[in-house]
């Protein structure tokens, strides 16, 4: 008796996992997740903590990543968890260059269960990314390979408290790359006389090679989401053509 029970059980448990696994491809064949671009998001942590006017312990002074999302699809799969154990080898890159400035350490790993969940779980239909492990081990790939900080530097582009034009920020980033960025910023308040970098955005294909993140026609985009950072009073928006800020660090936490 207790041996059929138990080959019911694991009967059931089988049908339960292939019934979900035929729902999400079906909403992936359905076209309702259906998306064309691939976006490396990094965001400048000082930019991070003005944005929610939060007192941030020791903001990177690098770029860091804020993501790898598709464009179009959020929430692809409310049944794939975010499980820790899956990432342990990368931690030590992940807190280095995937870091969530704003929790503790012992919440971090929140930030990443939010991108996983509402990023990765639709970019997994890709093979190359189709697990947690390939997800955040792609991500830091092509962060890596991208080298942000390094041809910002290379270009002369700092932080500093001169501004900076947008056009020739992004005049820049396109002739290194090959291919045309998108860079947003905090609007000004009534206090601030300009915008300020926040966040630089690469794409890619779904073969994961560059590509332009926008083309000549495209509708300006909405102010981004957050997530992870709800409360926040501000919100980023394709920077506009003039001049930008591009911040410093605080004093005595770089």
């Amino acid at each position: 008796m207790k041996s059929a029970a138990a080959r019911r059980v694991v009967l059931c448990s089988f049908c339960l996992a292939f019934c979900a696994l035929c729902c999400a491809q079906g909403l992936w064949r359905r076209g309702d997740h259906e998306w064309k671009k691939l976006i490396m998001v990094h965001h400048w942590p000082t930019t991070v903590c003005m944005e929610v006017e939060n007192n941030c312990r020791s903001p990177p002074d690098y770029w860091t990543i804020h993501g790898l999302w598709a464009d179009k699809a959020e929430v692809c799969n409310r049944s794939w968890h975010f499980d820790l154990d899956e990432i342990k080898d990368l931690l030590q890159e992940m807190y280095m260059y995937w870091p969530d400035v704003l929790h503790s350490p012992a919440n971090r790993s929140t930030f990443w269960k939010h991108e996983w969940e509402k990023h990765g779980t639709c970019v997994a239909q890709l093979e190359a990314l189709n697990s947690q492990q390939k997800y955040f081990s792609k991500g830091l790939d092509l962060y890596k390979g991208l080298a942000l900080n390094s041809m910002l530097l290379k270009l002369g582009i700092r932080p500093s408290g001169n501004y900076y034009q947008i056009s020739d920020i992004k005049e820049a980033l396109a002739s290194l790359y090959g291919v045309v960025p998108k860079v947003q910023c905090l609007p000004p308040e009534q206090d601030e006389e300009v915008q300020i970098l926040g966040q630089i955005e690469l794409c890619f294909t779904k073969e994961l090679q560059l590509r332009n993140c926008t083309e000549p026609g495209e509708p300006r985009e909405p102010r981004d989401g957050r997530g992870p950072r709800a409360g926040a009073l501000r919100g980023l928006e394709v920077c506009e053509d003039g001049p930008v800020f591009y911040p410093p660090p605080p004093e005595g936490r770089h």
